[in-house]
């Protein structure tokens, strides 16, 4: 018997394409059919990569010529697949929170490396540029900025905007602050699992009246866990900062914090590594240099990991003393110290004006201005 490619043709919109909505014809995932004889040659392109997939189109093709063409037929099907290109490495998630222009987690592998102190003096350095900012504390199970801020003591007010009620975050030092530690009792331990902790984040991010904030900081629980998967699918993350020490244990750790977000199912650019901790310097030697917990080893770890190397912050007394009576140590003006802050703060705003410029405009707002590094609000 002579085939007929319209009968194949006709018979092949009997059947869908795996995942798919539309028959294989209309779909356009036949792309030939070639009949010679009692012959036929079926080519046919698919977007599900999975071997039962396949098999079943081959199947379903066999079955359907034979029975409703001709059963005698001799059928050669080509699959071939074709899979979606994946998304850019650079996607942003989550939901956009109205005001705020670039979120930025400061993470670390592990506790104990200042990631909390860190961040409290990135944001009063970031206000003394002139930016906006906000610090959301992440770290249900040990919040500590309250105390980096003098604000332990405070509550949040319920206020009304556009007839909903919303908190107002507590601001000092021109930074504005959320954390569950202003409601919680300073004895109380937060004992919760992890979908009533992601509640209570959600709640503070998006009941919360953030305002008009150029940077919104997230100081994050040490480790890779439930915490930091919740704030990352709620909120389009600009980028990530790793924090660490030059110590091994604690490299070995801040690797993982950055394989965390360089995951395929995750992909938040990490803006740079930043070396807590880097040596030593006594008050009474101010010229020396004692490399406690070894010598450049996350400036070490960011070369390995192709990540940028943000800057390093010495070991210094008054760096502990600030952060327990809640006035950080970049509020300090003309010191080693406050230099220092500023020099990684401008580096943490000049990875951020890169991540963004490798976006579409429409993807992410951009920081258009390099000014406010090199003002100090008066």
């Amino acid at each position: 018997m002579k085939l007929n490619k319209q009968d194949v043709l006709k018979a092949l919109e009997n059947i869908t394409v795996p995942g798919e909505g539309q028959n294989m014809v209309e779909s356009g995932a036949v792309k030939n059919v070639v009949t010679f004889g009692d012959e036929v040659i079926v080519d046919i392109t698919i977007n599900n990569p999975s071997l039962q997939a396949k098999k079943r189109t081959e199947v379903d093709i066999l079955k359907t010529i034979h029975e409703q063409v001709y059963e005698k037929a001799k059928i050669k099907v080509n699959v071939k697949v074709d899979v979606p290109e994946k998304p850019k490495a650079n996607v942003i998630k989550g939901k956009p929170i109205p005001g705020i222009k670039n979120i930025v987690a400061i993470a670390s592998g592990k506790g104990g490396v200042g990631k909390s102190t860190v961040t409290a003096n990135l944001a009063v350095s970031l206000s003394k540029m002139g930016f906006n900012i906000g610090v959301l504390d992440a770290d249900i199970y040990g919040p500590s900025i309250p105390i980096m801020f003098d604000v332990e003591a405070e509550k949040p007010l319920a206020i009304n905007v556009d007839g909903k009620s919303k908190m107002k975050p507590i601001e000092n030092y021109g930074v504005k602050v959320l954390s569950i530690g202003f409601f919680t009792q300073p004895n109380q331990a937060v004992v919760w699992r992890g979908p009533m902790a992601a509640k209570a984040l959600n709640q503070m991010i998006f009941d919360a009246h953030w305002g008009e904030l150029d940077f919104l900081l997230i100081d994050l629980p040490p480790g890779t866990g439930d915490i930091h998967l919740s704030i990352m699918q709620s909120l389009p993350i600009t980028g990530a900062v790793v924090v660490s020490t030059p110590q091994n244990i604690a490299l070995a750790d801040a690797k993982k914090g950055v394989a965390m977000f360089q995951q395929e199912s995750i992909q938040v650019p990490v803006l740079g590594i930043i070396e807590n901790m880097a040596y030593f310097t006594p008050k009474e030697l101010p010229d020396n240099k004692y490399y406690i917990f070894g010598k450049e080893g996350a400036k070490n770890l960011a070369e390995d990991l192709k990540v940028p190397f943000l800057g390093e912050v010495p070991l210094v007394q008054s760096i502990r003393e600030a952060g327990d009576v809640g006035r950080p140590a970049a509020l300090q003006t003309e010191t080693p110290l406050e230099k220092a802050f500023e020099k990684l703060t401008q580096n943490v705003v000049e990875e951020v004006v890169k991540r963004n410029d490798s976006l579409p405009p429409t993807e992410a707002i951009k920081i258009t201005t390099m000014a406010g590094c090199s003002a100090v609000k008066k």
